[in-house]
């Protein structure tokens, strides 16, 4: 249910209402705007229609949100909402760019290429510490010393950190050293761990799943607010078809679909999206004329002894290269 007030509604009224739906057992989330107060009540759908919350004071219409993913529903804020991760901001006017390697490998290796993507533009580290792989043989990412060594990558350079959390067992040790927590595409119906990142205070970037509908994502996303957490990222980074040429079908259209469905900010994965090096960069120059908030790449100073994804990871002259085409294109789209 969303209650938007009157321009002259009183901030006394406006408590009022906030008290009143209390009183009944809901719980709010309330955003202001430049004339008025849009208040989303969540809780269970009888009570909030046996209630008569119009005849409140300062409450100028009330409007039931019919869509499944009530939380997540555009109609729910009416504005677009903004994640901040460390000090960066999220689904603003600027593109932001996340980049560093698939898996963290050595302390050399992270500090290095942190360095290098925060020189060409990058404004947010990412790199696996717990790697979820195809193949149980294949290098599975080094933990608690991984997320360490983040750490000292952000001391060096400044930039927060993104990783992925794979498991509920992990997540209080990844919270004590990430700055955004990633729930991968493998783990996107995780409805667990789901629940547990929507108790945690940091930000989430939800990852669609390789066979997931834009609804089976809004509808994770959902759990993830219900919990009361709602600096929720999503991420479209591929999915899976009958093309076999590239890695995933990078899905665009969902974009834009996205833009216009839900408040939360969308950000484009094209590196898991196409898995072809050379194909990358007009997919992530793409994104950004779609309408990403942000874009997300593997970068890696030496991709041929990579332990994992080095066939996708841009070396760090070719991130700069198209972060250069990216301003660009993001100026002529009327972003920055």
């Amino acid at each position: 249910m969303i209650i938007v007030t009157t321009p002259d509604a009183t901030e006394a009224q406006i408590q009022h209402i906030v008290d009143r739906i209390h009183e009944w057992g809901l719980k709010t989330e309330v955003s202001r705007g430049a004339m008025r107060v849009v208040i989303g009540v969540i809780g269970s759908e009888d009570v909030i229609r046996e209630k008569p919350i119009a005849a409140i004071p300062g409450v100028e219409s009330v409007t039931p949100v019919l869509k499944a993913y009530k939380l997540v529903a555009h109609e729910f804020r009416q504005t677009e909402s903004l994640v901040k991760i460390g000090g960066v901001t999220v689904g603003g006017k600027e593109v932001v760019l996340m980049s560093g390697p698939c898996s963290v490998e050595s302390r050399e290796q992270i500090v290095s290429i942190a360095q290098d993507v925060k020189k060409a533009g990058a404004k947010i580290l990412r790199g696996g510490a717990f790697k979820p792989r195809t193949s149980p043989y294949s290098f599975q990412g080094m933990g608690i010393d991984g997320l360490k060594l983040l750490a000292e990558a952000r001391a060096a350079t400044g930039l927060p950190i993104i990783t992925e959390v794979m498991d509920t067992k992990d997540l209080e040790a990844v919270a004590q050293y990430a700055d955004c927590l990633q729930v991968g595409a493998r783990n996107m119906q995780n409805f667990s761990l789901l629940k547990e990142v929507g108790r945690s205070k940091l930000p989430v970037m939800l990852k669609r799943g390789m066979s997931a509908t834009i609804k089976d994502l809004l509808m994770s996303a959902e759990y993830i607010l219900s919990e009361g957490n709602f600096n929720v990222i999503l991420c479209e980074r591929g999915i899976r078809t009958f093309e076999t040429y590239t890695r995933n079908t990078l899905d665009l259209n969902a974009v834009p679909v996205l833009k216009k469905e839900t408040h939360l900010p969308v950000v484009v994965d094209p590196t898991h999206g196409i898995g072809l090096r050379e194909h990358i960069p007009a997919m992530a120059l793409a994104a950004v004329a779609a309408g990403a908030d942000a874009i997300m790449l593997e970068v890696h100073n030496n991709p041929e002894l990579a332990k994992s994804d080095g066939e996708q990871a841009l070396m760090p002259q070719e991130f700069a290269d198209l972060v250069a085409r990216i301003r660009r294109v993001a100026q002529a789209v009327g972003r920055e």
